[in-house]
């Protein structure tokens, strides 16, 4: 169930149905509302995705997810609201306009979504600590998928059993990358010069893992 037939909710209706979904969309934009009838064949409800009339002509009760997706954070908000309180949908997502909102949202049980916090964590997630570079984030930033490649020469870490290394605690290798190979590590595993190797790790160990394995 889609509220907004604008260009975020036109290409998610599109994109959802074509991956299989059935697909509703609320929009009060009678214009919107034929574009989105001619180019899918999604239910179109031509209505306010905020009153509970059309929400029920929409059959919200029916839905697995609830996605506002209008620029209004408030009709968003009230929208998710309506659906999860008097429908009862088990999960209801927002389009956050303004990134200040995503913690009302979220304490009220609602996904908040925001292209300006997504645009700002795909830029830290490819910062680096040195030659790390974090591939993603997990657990909401309490793990990081982290890439490092080892030096040539003068290897700290090569020709050392793995389990000799002193790993920290919250630090797993999960790969070793050498030339076209991918070796899953064992503790008798020996890194050697020039391999890229991938760990999961606390955050605040990524430094400790760079200097462990490179000096």
């Amino acid at each position: 169930m889609i509220m907004g037939g604008g260009k975020v909710g036109s290409f998610l209706a599109e994109t959802l149905e074509a991956k299989g979904h059935q697909v509703t969309v609320i929009e009060r934009n009678r214009e919107l509302c034929e574009r989105i009838a001619s180019r899918t064949s999604a239910t179109v409800i031509e209505g306010d995705g905020c009153d509970l009339r059309f929400q029920e002509e929409a059959e919200v009760g029916r839905a697995d997810v609830f996605a506002a997706v209008t620029g209004d954070d408030d009709d968003n908000l009230v929208a998710c609201q309506l659906a999860r309180t008097h429908f009862r949908v088990p999960r209801a997502v927002a389009r956050v306009n303004n990134p200040k909102n995503e913690r009302i949202f979220n304490r009220l049980g609602i996904d908040a979504i925001s292209s300006t916090t997504v645009i700002a964590q795909l830029i830290e997630e490819r910062t680096t600590v040195g030659d790390i570079i974090t591939l993603h984030t997990l657990k909401k930033g309490k793990l990081a998928v982290v890439e490092l490649d080892l030096p040539e020469d003068r290897c700290r870490s090569c020709e050392v059993p793995l389990r000799d290394l002193g790993l920290p605690r919250g630090c797993v290798l999960v790969s070793i990358i050498r030339g076209e190979e991918v070796i899953i590590p064992q503790g008798s595993s020996v890194l050697q010069p020039g391999d890229t190797v991938i760990a999961v790790t606390e955050p605040e160990k990524e430094a400790d893992l760079k200097r462990i394995l490179t000096g």
